[in-house]
């Protein structure tokens, strides 16, 4: 895959600070790509919110789950179980299915179609129960989402809705999920450290390229849903 990056297995605080910062500049490179919602067409809008939603509404809490159930240091799962409280307490699914709705952008068959390569990729990534490499990868999803919420929330506005509890919550209680994360990474590196040469970005690099098929996909220049 693009962008594989293998960090090396050096003294704790070293390899801490090194992925953190790697895992930031790559959404930071990912933020600032962004296209300027003014230029996209009302479908195209209408499609990233979709796309967004037929990933996020369904899978967030499950990702969430295998990177608890992969993490091995029993002082990281406190961090994990409490983003999965508020998550189900609060029914983020549901808040964010109000938003797609009053968008005008409540999910299609080919919407989840569209992403549907990219995501199960993501999924058997999980599958393989890496703690470390989890860790990075939802560190990596929590901090994006965080600095992604202005622009989706702008896409809704756009289409007329004023919904915004979705975007309004995640643009603030992301940014504590993600330092938590980022502090449940580097104790699970500890614990559980991966074999020399593991590709710690791997599920970063599934989720990037999962969430620029979020953004970027037009039906015009991709096979038909029948072909996916």
């Amino acid at each position: 895959m693009s962008g594989q990056a293998v960090l090396p297995q050096a003294e704790s605080t070293t390899s801490d600070s090194l992925i953190q910062q790697t895992i930031t500049d790559k959404i930071d490179e990912m933020i600032n790509s962004l296209p300027d919602p003014k230029e996209l067409t009302s479908e195209e809008r209408r499609g990233i919110i979709g796309r967004y939603t037929a990933v996020l509404e369904g899978n967030f809490i499950y990702w969430m789950t295998a990177t608890l159930i992969a993490t091995k240091a029993e002082d990281a799962k406190p961090i994990l179980l409490e983003n999965l409280h508020e998550e189900c307490r609060d029914s983020h699914p549901h808040m964010l299915r109000k938003f797609a709705i009053e968008a005008h952008a409540f999910p299609t068959a080919q919407d989840g179609l569209s992403v549907h390569e990219d995501l199960t990729n993501m999924r058997l990534f999980l599958g393989k129960l890496s703690g470390v490499q989890s860790l990075a990868a939802m560190a990596f999803f929590e901090g994006f989402i965080q600095k992604f919420m202005p622009f989706l929330a702008s896409l809704a506005a756009a289409e007329g809705s004023g919904e915004m509890e979705y975007t309004d919550v995640h643009g603030v209680c992301d940014i504590a999920h993600t330092e938590g994360l980022f502090q449940a990474l580097a104790t699970e590196m500890v614990i559980d450290p991966p074999a020399p040469g593991t590709d710690l970005l791997e599920g970063v690099n599934y989720l990037r390229a999962l969430l620029n098929r979020i953004i970027s996909y037009r039906p015009e220049s991709a096979a038909s849903v029948e072909d996916l």
